[in-house]
């Protein structure tokens, strides 16, 4: 893979210096001094980037004003529950340990980014648009295989309201949209740049309005064209529309790549859903999953959460302490600056899951990426298919439910929405990460650490298989020892499994081989050999 100059070159460098304004590391504010008093904005706090999003500006920006956040009721539950129920998980612990009483900082906005305002009351709309001066939107569908028509609702549409909002607020310093370094993966090079959409964001968003959804199910595939699905095709649309609508806001995107698990902050290995690499991950641990189709040379452009929440935070700072006149584009990855294979994807999640296993597992785990369709047929077939067929009837004779087939259908459908960003790679620019990091102070750098060389991809993985367990799976660390033994038991019968396996097909081939039954005799012959040898070799000794 050709690889993309890292330090930005003196010409891009002064039109840089002209975009962004003069002003020394010395003149610069800190971060936490910028959001001191400050009223913030947040979409999407539900979700992973932002539960961890928040968290961070809690811990670090202690004199952070409120934190506005949009939660819209769900399951029976209204925002002010939905909140407290994030605000007591773990990720919430150190915070609240370190500055008692920061929850009530927190402010909940009833609303919904598919409506118009956002949902919100007249009231939420005064307080929010007179008090806020940073917004983060990261509220968006991260399901890739979402129907066209709500794809474009959330992550398009999203977009023309959070506009509209933001053009009533008179306080406005930064307004970070999280996109997604995937937006434009119909390119092989994909600079810090907003590209021309392959129709308008109103067409599209009109079409949609006025078609039933039959119609637009068969216009899928041709709509998003060369896109692998609807996520990265109405990302990129919304990255358009937003250039538009908010022209002359201080606008920066953030695109992160893969998200993953916490690198370092509030804790190692955090992670709260299944999305991406995670389900892997434990389909993985959990010995469901032993082939996939990937390529194990390709690059596997995996960002830590609180590395993609650091940059946002970062991009804030710099959008409202330097004012640059143009809307500024971070490539926020990790492939042209520390690269990481899917091959060691492979090796490693391998290594961890033996090192610390699950509690239940159904197979011993043995993943292997393969850009074969044949081995990957066969191995869906043999290695995943039927074995689970087999299960099952062992669960129907002892009189529990069978499960195994069921969980294999739900395991490839979300395995074949990833595969291809596992069996393709790209070259991101990473110009303005670069720059953001040079313009922060060495404290600021401590800080809000966003620099993705200094991950070492042995460490992380090890705590994001560890995490995996602990906080998706609800297992204990102290439970290890039984969940070792369990699967050194699971080795024995995997190896006798084989052995007999073995046994079976070589004694039938020797059957119906005439060429096989000699070879059988000869080596039968050559053990007797020896075995009638072995008492003259000890005596001669």
């Amino acid at each position: 893979m050709a690889a993309i100059t890292q330090s930005m070159t003196e010409k891009e460098q002064a039109s840089m210096a002209a975009i962004t304004g003069s002003m020394t590391e010395e003149e610069l504010i800190s971060i936490p001094e910028f959001f001191q008093g400050k009223t913030v904005f947040i979409t999407g706090v539900t979700g992973f980037m932002g539960k961890v999003l928040l968290e961070k500006l809690l811990r670090s920006c202690p004199d952070v004003g409120r934190c506005y956040v949009l939660v819209r009721p769900k399951k029976g539950l209204q925002p002010e529950e939905r909140i407290r129920q994030i605000l007591d998980c773990k990720l919430f612990e150190k915070v609240k340990t370190d500055q008692p009483g920061v929850e009530h900082k927190v402010v909940p906005v009833c609303g919904d980014i598919l409506e118009p305002h956002f949902g919100m009351s007249e009231e939420d709309q005064q307080r929010v648009c007179e008090e806020t001066s940073v917004v983060f939107h990261s509220a968006a569908t991260v399901k890739f295989d979402e129907e066209l028509k709500l794809s474009v609702q959330m992550n398009v549409v999203g977009v023309q309201h959070l506009s509209s909002i933001c053009r009533r607020m008179t306080k406005l310093q930064s307004l970070i949209h999280v996109s997604t370094a995937y937006a434009n993966c119909d390119r092989q090079q994909v600079a810090e740049q907003v590209y021309e959409p392959p129709m308008h964001p109103r067409k599209l968003i009109d079409a949609v309005q006025w078609m039933d959804k039959d119609t637009i199910d068969a216009l899928t595939t041709k709509l998003i064209g060369s896109r692998p699905n609807t996520y990265t095709y109405t990302k990129a649309m919304a990255e358009s529309l937003l250039l538009e609508e908010a022209k002359g806001l201080p606008v920066a995107i953030v695109r992160p790549s893969i998200v993953g698990a916490s690198w370092l902050e509030p804790l190692p290995g955090w992670v709260d859903n299944l999305n991406g690499p995670t389900g892997l991950l434990v389909a993985i641990g959990k010995g469901l999953l032993r082939c996939m189709h990937g390529n194990f040379h390709a690059t596997a452009d995996l960002i830590p959460v609180d590395i993609a929440t650091n940059a946002m935070i970062a991009a804030a700072w710099y959008t409202g302490v330097e004012k640059p006149s143009t809307t500024l584009v971070y490539n926020c990855t990790t492939g042209q600056m520390n690269r990481f294979t899917w091959g060691e994807v492979e090796r490693m999640s391998h290594e961890f899951f033996i090192k610390n296993p699950c509690n239940t597992i159904a197979r011993v785990p043995n993943p292997h990426f393969t850009l074969s369709n044949v081995w990957k047929t066969c191995s869906m077939a043999f290695d995943h298919l039927l074995p689970a067929y087999l299960m099952d009837a062992y669960l129907r004779l002892v009189g529990r439910r069978p499960m195994f087939v069921r969980i294999q259908d739900k395991l490839w459908k979300a395995v074949n929405t990833l595969e291809y960003f596992t069996c393709n790679q790209w070259n991101f620019r990473n110009d303005n990460i670069f720059m953001l990091l040079n313009r922060l102070s060495s404290e600021d750098r401590k800080t809000f650490p966003f620099d993705p060389r200094s991950i070492n991809w042995s460490e992380y993985m090890e705590n994001y298989c560890l995490g995996a367990k602990r906080f998706i799976l609800k297992e204990e660390i102290s439970e290890l020892p039984k969940a070792r033994l369990q699967l050194q038991r699971l080795q024995r019968l995997q190896t006798v499994l084989k052995i007999v396996a073995l046994a079976a097909a070589w004694r039938l081939l020797v059957k119906r081989v005439p060429v096989a039954h000699s070879l059988w005799n000869l080596l039968l012959g050559w053990v007797l050999w020896i075995f009638q040898k072995l008492p003259m070799l000890a005596r001669s000794s």
